[in-house]
């Protein structure tokens, strides 16, 4: 279905990456609707000439309610552990569309399971369609398939930029939940820092710890390939401290201890500036092998991570309005395929 003159939503439009998401919309002669929590929400509309609604997302149905006349929703409030569920609900509900920049397994792993109410109410379900988790998704399909019968994948990266506050919220959140890797086709629950290997990302190696990011849940959507890890490039210390995690479980588990962190990310992290964002590059691995211990790797240099999810995140929503996905979830590569990566500025294979 394609929308003759399409209405949508920014939910989240007043946090860090929201706000530059709305800059690159405008950029674009789109026109979406700002929506979020707080007056500062208000502040940008005026500033940007654009249509505001303020709005908690804690109900569904209060959602629901100020969905009105929206085809499409692109949700950007984390942590997306606390707000995508009901914006989810709201979404099937009202028939809208939902898109969203989260890179939490347990919430594409929820939306994923929903595929069957997405398809039978006609709504398109991307999550994921920023720097968490497109890129990597799409090297893992392009991986796939120049190996078809891959049975292990392996994913990492390496980036020079700053974190946002909502970053940082959603790392503190997953501080106490350990690592997570998918074995066998199923989602295991491990160490923090359970393996650590040494990568190629550019022009020498360098150590890289496993993470809990999305595509061990996603990557196996768009793949099927059973068995994924994925790892993030550091330094020896902070391997030190990674490992260190599990004796910390206990007291980053306390709602005050964690309430506390957060508090203290959203006084003292600011997020990268447009200068440290046009400088800043990442680098993506990645590696498949099968049964026969044959092994293919490919990189990818790619914009800084909230300069790159303001490109992808507002053409994903293009694309949808303009009926090119079906309806049901869907990972950013199966809804607009390997390749959707190299139409962003600056992309290049290595």
């Amino acid at each position: 279905m394609t929308y003759r003159n399409p209405k949508w939503m920014i939910y989240g439009a007043n946090g860090f990456t929201g706000s530059l998401i709305a800059y690159q919309a405008k950029s674009r002669c789109l026109a979406p609707v700002l929506a979020g929590r707080g007056d500062s929400c208000r502040a940008l509309g005026r500033t940007l000439g654009l249509e505001t609604r303020i709005f908690s997302c804690e109900s569904a149905r209060d959602v629901a309610e100020n969905l009105q006349g929206i085809d499409l929703v692109l949700h950007c409030a984390g942590p997306f552990s606390a707000t995508s569920a009901p914006m989810v609900e709201a979404c099937l509900k009202a028939k809208v569309h939902y898109l969203d920049i989260t890179g939490e397994i347990a919430v594409f792993e929820a939306i994923h399971s929903q595929r069957a109410q997405f398809r039978e109410r006609g709504v398109v379900a991307i999550p994921g369609v920023g720097f968490d988790v497109v890129p990597s998704d799409c090297l893992a399909m392009m991986l796939k398939e120049k190996m078809p019968d891959a049975t292990r994948l392996s994913l990492g990266f390496k980036s020079s930029g700053k974190m946002s506050p909502g970053t940082a919220k959603s790392m503190i959140e997953g501080l106490s939940l350990g690592g997570a890797v998918r074995s066998d086709g199923k989602i295991q629950s491990v160490p923090s820092a359970y393996k650590v290997r040494n990568i190629l990302f550019d022009k020498k190696s360098e150590p890289a710890v496993t993470i809990p990011w999305g595509d061990v849940s996603t990557a196996f959507y768009s793949t099927g390939i059973p068995n994924i890890e994925v790892y993030i490039g550091t330094s020896p210390s902070a391997v030190f401290f990674l490992k260190a995690l599990p004796y910390l479980r206990k007291s980053l588990n306390i709602p005050l201890v964690q309430e506390g962190l957060k508090k203290l990310a959203q006084k003292l992290i600011k997020g990268p500036s447009e200068q440290e964002r046009k400088k800043a590059r990442s680098i993506l691995w990645g590696e498949v092998s099968n049964f026969k211990n044959e092994i293919l790797e490919m990189r990818l240099k790619v914009p800084e991570g909230y300069s790159l999810t303001a490109d992808t995140a507002v053409i994903a929503v293009e694309k949808v309005l303009e009926g090119k996905v079906s309806p049901g979830a869907w990972t950013p590569s199966q809804a607009f395929g390997s390749r959707f990566i190299l139409e962003i500025k600056g992309v290049e294979i290595l």
